[in-house]
């Protein structure tokens, strides 16, 4: 005989399915990065992410938060703003208090390399993953076959240019990246536009051994081996690029005034007397309220091979957060084309995705094509340099130091690379033990 269920027994039954339906479904929604999460529960997490911000990158960031945690309610982010002379006491406050945060926005990704989280089991294919990116940055991120960070945004040495007095002067900078002026036809075109077109000096250069070093893989050189084992930068090519270095302050072209001197490059450039400028693509921004002259930027020249030096700003996840999953998820989502894009779009920098070598800046569109191209020309070489942060910093100031004097007639070239040298091999071994 069929028993029948009373009402009240009807009520109870679908009160218990009920509250079993409702403890399925949980409050998260949605998996990390915004895919369906099938019913499942998702724990409340709280993300530290310790950040700096240069520009106005600090508030598109801000908005892209926003943006997560509206696809992932389960997940909250906290954004830990601190200065950039700041940053490495910060990270190491809390890395060695047993408090790592989850990630970081970090520049020397390689004096972290050992507390970073290894990213490679998160994203699936490491091929595919680091296949998105520009090549010449690889060693920045990748680390005995680890991928300890993803790039987030680029930075490249390049040109840029008075257009007001190169044009005074009849001279027309190349337009095309297959077919550039070697240094000597640049040098030549300086001294043209410095005799007709009224500058007083051909090209400023900033004073930093980076800025310097952009030569230096220009004329086929590096600082260190590719196999990081010992000192390179004494080879006959890094001698070429600093004799060459020097020739051009000989010869007028680069004035001895910031180098040997304290003039500050950026203002020499902004009185509109000067022809070039080699600095970094953050000049872009910096030279936007410029009205007193045209300006623009021009393809380096090259020696032996066409190349800039990149740097740029990564995401880094940390051992131990105990939210590594959550973590990567995010860094993930980050660096999407579609995410990636905007943030380097809306921030006026470069975007490391080969997929976004062009993308519709509200300023500078064409010229920041340009550093873009000098990145795909880049010997990785250079990346391979400076990556080794915990090594480059023992030795750089001395560097500076060294090309001073040659350029003050204290030392030859040879002389002043062999003494670099022996200080690079006593940072590797020091490394090493």
């Amino acid at each position: 005989m069929q028993r029948t269920l009373k009402p009240a027994s009807l009520l109870f039954l679908s009160l218990i399915l009920g509250a079993t339906v409702t403890a399925c479904g949980g409050s998260g929604g949605k998996e990390a990065g915004g895919a369906p999460a099938g019913g499942e529960t998702k724990k409340n997490v709280t993300l530290d992410f310790v950040w700096f911000t240069d520009g106005i990158e600090g508030d598109v960031m801000k908005g892209l938060i926003k943006e997560y945690q509206e696809k992932n309610p389960h997940i909250k982010i906290n954004l830990v703003e601190v200065a950039f002379k700041d940053l490495n006491t910060k990270l190491k406050t809390m890395i060695t208090g047993g408090q790592p945060p989850a990630f970081a926005r970090m520049t020397d990704t390689g004096a972290y390399a050992k507390q970073a989280l290894d990213l490679t089991p998160y994203v699936g294919s490491a091929d595919q993953f680091t296949g998105q990116f520009v090549d010449s940055i690889k060693p920045y991120y990748v680390v005995d076959k680890k991928i300890i960070a993803a790039p987030m945004d680029l930075t490249a040495n390049g040109i840029l240019y008075n257009k007001t007095l190169f044009d005074k002067a009849g001279v027309k900078v190349p337009s095309d990246p297959n077919n550039v002026w070697t240094w000597d036809e640049f040098a030549a075109a300086l001294k043209q536009v410095m005799d007709k077109g009224g500058a007083k000096y051909g090209l400023v250069w900033d004073s930093t051994p980076h800025r310097w070093s952009t030569l230096l893989y220009q004329f086929g050189g590096s600082m260190i081996s590719a196999d990081g084992t010992k000192a390179a930068i004494n080879s006959p090519e890094g001698v070429q690029a600093l004799d060459y270095f020097k020739k051009l302050h000989k010869d007028g072209i680069i004035p001895e005034s910031v180098w040997l001197g304290s003039e500050n490059p950026n203002n020499l450039f902004r009185s509109g007397t000067v022809a070039a400028h080699l600095a970094g693509n953050w000049m872009v921004s910096s030279y936007k309220d410029i009205t007193n002259f045209e300006w623009g930027v021009a393809y380096m020249p090259k020696a032996k091979q066409r190349s800039s030096v990149p740097g740029g700003k990564y995401l880094m996840a940390f051992q131990g957060s105990k939210v590594e999953k959550e973590a990567a998820a995010f860094i993930q989502w980050a660096t999407s084309k579609e995410i990636n894009s905007k943030y380097n779009k809306d921030s006026l920098f470069i975007s490391p995705r080969k997929d976004s070598a062009k993308l519709d800046y509200a300023f500078g569109k064409e010229m920041f094509e340009v550093f873009a191209n000098e990145l795909s020309a880049t010997t990785p070489l250079a990346a391979n340099d400076w990556s080794r942060q915990t090594i480059v910093p023992k030795f750089s100031n001395d560097l500076k130091n060294n090309i001073v004097k040659v350029l003050a007639g204290k030392s030859t070239s040879k002389d002043a690379l062999d003494e670099t040298a022996k200080l690079i091999d006593k940072a590797i071994q020091e490394e090493s033990k």
